[in-house]
């Protein structure tokens, strides 16, 4: 697939930008060679090939999942104006 002049102008109207002639013919080429690329990289054959979730195969250290702070839950609740079952209560601010 290759865009003219017109289907350029088509975009160009479409994404709300202007271009001369000259940057007409350069945007031109370089989405050619854009989308030559795009029919080149579907021509691979890629069948029996497993789908990679990262190009490189890596795997993240995690650190172990311990608490490492205590329940303060009480102490925070101590200074709010209203708590009820755990639960801080707050004005209805919705009919």
């Amino acid at each position: 697939m290759s865009l003219n002049q017109e289907g350029v102008g088509r975009i160009a109207r479409l994404a709300r930008i202007e271009l001369s002639a000259a940057e007409s013919i350069v945007t031109q080429n370089q989405l050619n060679g854009i989308l030559g690329f795009i029919e080149r990289l579907q021509a691979v054959d890629t069948t029996g090939i497993e789908p990679m979730a990262h190009a490189v195969d890596i795997v993240q250290r995690l650190r172990p999942d311990r608490v490492t702070e205590s329940d303060r839950r009480a102490d925070f609740q101590a200074v709010a104006p209203e708590v009820e079952n755990g639960l801080y209560l707050v004005p209805k601010v919705i009919e």
